[in-house]
């Protein structure tokens, strides 16, 4: 190894002056635990629609199956904790609660950015090859930040970090040159389990397990068809992710709000009105989420989300709410009218049962006759 204290101590100054918030070091190999608990969630089918999870699993197991030169892998972490508590707007049947990394711009244009100013340091220093990613390779990025003393998986499976608690945007750039790595981080997580305890919809069947199948933030992003009407209501007012594992974690009590703008929560994502979000049409919702992690999941999915936490406001909800949701009857997205369906039901029994049967008999779409059907069944 090449004066690699030396190396390391450069890449680590050079890093932090960049605007990274934490640094280390491992070897770009993952344990057999590792791989073993990746095996074991696919098998179980914890991994629910995420099939491209089962399809990588080899080379998300191993970083040299990604890239076979790879010796180095430097696990970068940027801080995003927020100023105030995200679940201070749990009650609020108005309001959407969209998950604090989301608020503000995409992480990863932000981190990528600053990962390529890194990494063309490190070549005009240390000529040779490298790869960076932000969320994209398919290699599990969070026991190497374990591995690499950023922190350690905790019992809820993300991250945690004695300095910055449960809020670490990671992003890695693997080396050709072979450096000493850092020491891992133990589990610092002992007899504690409020992360697990309070997840509404039990997604945690063990610590250190979780079925995304049953994960809020699972179903209000990955998922792509109608959420399973049993674990609707425990979604709340979550309209994009949920934060109750991280934000309970005592290990935040060490934390420091994110100092970097891109960061920063825009004012549309603190505390959105859901009846205005429910009106979007598709070029409103691109420009509101313009350059937010929001975007991706599209116009359909995000009102399928919108709809179920107006239904949760429960019967007899805001005149505002019900109305949002007769309107969206009629949406040209059938992922849409099926929840405008249940959010009907929900919110106004007899306006459901003065719409029901004009509409199933009108209703061509399976996935909103079905929801009619089921409804009409039910009540």
């Amino acid at each position: 190894m090449q004066n690699s204290a030396g190396i390391r101590e450069a890449i680590r100054d050079r890093a932090l002056a960049e605007g990274f918030d934490a640094v280390g070091f491992a070897a770009a190999h993952l344990d057999d635990e590792a791989r073993a608990g990746l095996s074991e969630f696919v098998a179980r089918g914890y991994h629910g629609d995420m099939g491209w999870l089962a399809a990588t699993a080899e080379r998300r197991g191993d970083p040299r199956a990604l890239w076979p030169e790879a010796r180095t892998v430097v696990v970068l972490g940027v801080n995003y904790a927020p100023e105030d508590n995200p679940l201070a707007e749990a009650e609020n049947a108005l309001a959407g609660r969209v998950s604090v990394y989301a608020r503000g711009r995409d992480y990863h244009d932000t981190l990528k950015r600053r990962l390529k100013t890194l990494a063309r340091w490190i070549d005009g220093c240390w000529p040779g090859a490298l790869k960076l990613f932000v969320d994209t390779a398919p290699v599990m990025e969070k026991p190497l930040a374990q591995q690499a003393g950023v922190g350690w998986q905790g019992k809820h499976t993300n991250l945690v970090s004695r300095e910055f608690g449960s809020w670490l945007f990671l992003g890695e750039i693997y080396l050709g040159l072979e450096l000493e790595p850092d020491l891992p981080e133990p589990d610092h997580c002992g007899s504690c389990r409020r992360c697990l305890d309070i997840c509404p919809t039990a997604a945690f069947p063990a610590p250190h397990r979780i079925d995304a199948r049953r994960c809020i933030s699972y179903l209000t992003i990955e998922h792509q068809g109608m959420i399973p009407v049993e674990l609707r209501p425990l979604l709340g007012n979550r309209i994009y992710g949920c934060d109750d594992c991280l934000a309970v974690c005592p290990w935040n009590k060490f934390a420091r709000a994110a100092h970097e703008p891109d960061f920063l929560p825009r004012p549309a994502l603190t505390v959105p009105r859901l009846a205005a979000l429910a009106e979007l049409d598709d070029a409103a919702f691109r420009l509101t989420f313009a350059g937010s992690a929001v975007k991706r999941i599209g116009r359909a999915r995000f009102l399928r989300n919108v709809l179920i936490a107006i239904a949760n406001a429960g019967p007899n909800g805001p005149p505002a709410l019900v109305r949002a949701a007769r309107r969206c009857l009629d949406d040209e997205a059938p992922l849409v009218r099926a929840a405008a369906v249940w959010a009907l039901s929900r919110l106004s029994p007899p306006e459901f049962r003065a719409e029901r049967d004009r509409r199933l008999a009108a209703e061509h779409d399976p996935l909103v006759g079905a929801e009619w059907e089921r409804e009409a069944a039910e009540g």
